[in-house]
């Protein structure tokens, strides 16, 4: 992740809020009291965007047999849902760690528990 892009995290309450500015949450077509999500919103870094993305089909790719948490979480939302939207929703996923770490200033931990 590049740190000219994103000068300061901690411009973003959560890490979905950076997420959605990063253009990798669904858009919002809410009428009546009903929520409809579309696709993503697209809107954001584009090209931060695209090396998530790109990424995160990387990890699709590799995951086979990993016995990790999240190859687990992958696989699962394999068995129901189409790749490019798990590939998206990996993304996702992996911006909020990159929130999480910009924010506290430390090494990624994969499979620390939070506390």
């Amino acid at each position: 992740m590049s740190a000219a892009t994103v000068t300061d995290p901690d411009q973003f309450r959560s890490g979905r809020q950076f997420a959605a500015w990063l253009g990798l949450t669904p858009q919002q077509h809410s009428t009546g009291g009903k929520t409809r999500l579309g696709g993503i919103s697209k809107q954001g870094d584009r090209y931060l965007r695209r090396l998530l993305v790109v990424g995160a089909t990387a990890v699709i790719r590799h995951v086979k047999d990993k016995p990790t948490p999240m190859a687990d979480w992958i696989r699962k939302l394999m068995e129901k849902k189409p790749f490019r939207l798990v590939s998206v929703a990996l993304a996702n996923k992996l911006a909020r760690i990159a929130w999480v770490v910009l924010t506290r200033r430390e090494s990624y931990r994969p499979y620390e528990l939070a506390a």
